[in-house]
C-alpha cells in the first residue's frame, strides 16, 4: 500500500490547520461586524416595511387591500435583497482576507519548506515525471501529460473556504 499521500497529507496538516484557524478567526470577526451591520440593516428595513405597511393601510382604506399587499410584498423583497447583498459583501470580504493571509505565507521563514511539500504533493498526485513550476502568487502548478494540479496559494485558499461550506453560511444565518 502506498503511504506517500498519507505522509503528504500529514505534512500539510499544519498548513491546513492554520488556514482553518485563520479563516475561523476572520469569520468570527466578520460575523460580529456583519451581525451588527445586518441587525442595523434589518432594523432599518423593518422600520421601512412598517412605514410602507402603515402607508399601505391608510391607502388600503381608500384603495382596498390589494394595494397594501403589493406594497408589503415590495418591502419584503427589498429587505430580502438588501440582506442578501450584505451577506454577499461579507462573504467577498472574508474571501479577500483569507486569500491575503494565505498569500502572506510567502513572506514567512517556512515558505521554502511549504514549496517543497507542495512540489512533493504535486508529484504524488501526477507522478514523479510531473513538471512542477512556481506560481506567481505563491505555491506551485504541476503538469503531466493530460493532467494538471493547481497547488497555488490562491487555489489552496479557495479550496479551504469551499471546504468550510456550510460553516461559512452560518455566519449570517440566524
Amino acid at each position: 500500500m502506498n503511504r506517500a499521500p498519507d505522509r503528504t497529507a500529514d505534512a500539510l496538516h499544519p498548513v491546513r490547520a492554520e488556514l482553518l484557524r485563520a479563516a475561523r478567526a476572520d469569520a468570527e470577526a466578520l460575523l460580529a461586524r456583519t451581525g451588527q451591520e445586518t441587525a442595523a440593516l434589518l432594523d432599518r428595513a423593518r422600520a421601512e416595511a412598517r412605514t410602507v405597511l402603515d402607508e399601505a393601510r391608510r391607502q388600503g382604506e381608500a384603495d382596498g387591500a390589494d394595494g397594501a399587499r403589493e406594497l408589503l410584498v415590495r418591502a419584503r423583497r427589498e429587505a430580502r435583497s438588501r440582506t442578501l447583498a450584505a451577506r454577499r459583501e461579507s462573504y467577498d470580504e472574508l474571501r479577500r482576507e483569507v486569500t491575503a493571509r494565505v498569500g502572506a505565507l510567502r513572506l514567512t521563514d517556512g515558505y521554502a519548506d511549504l514549496l517543497e511539500r507542495l512540489g512533493h504533493r504535486a508529484r504524488v498526485l501526477l507522478g514523479p515525471g510531473a513538471e512542477v513550476t512556481g506560481h506567481p502568487e505563491g505555491g506551485v502548478l504541476a503538469r503531466a501529460p493530460g493532467r494538471r494540479a493547481d497547488l497555488s496559494l490562491p487555489a489552496l485558499a479557495e479550496r479551504a473556504l469551499d471546504r468550510l461550506g456550510g460553516e461559512v453560511r452560518t455566519l449570517w444565518e440566524t
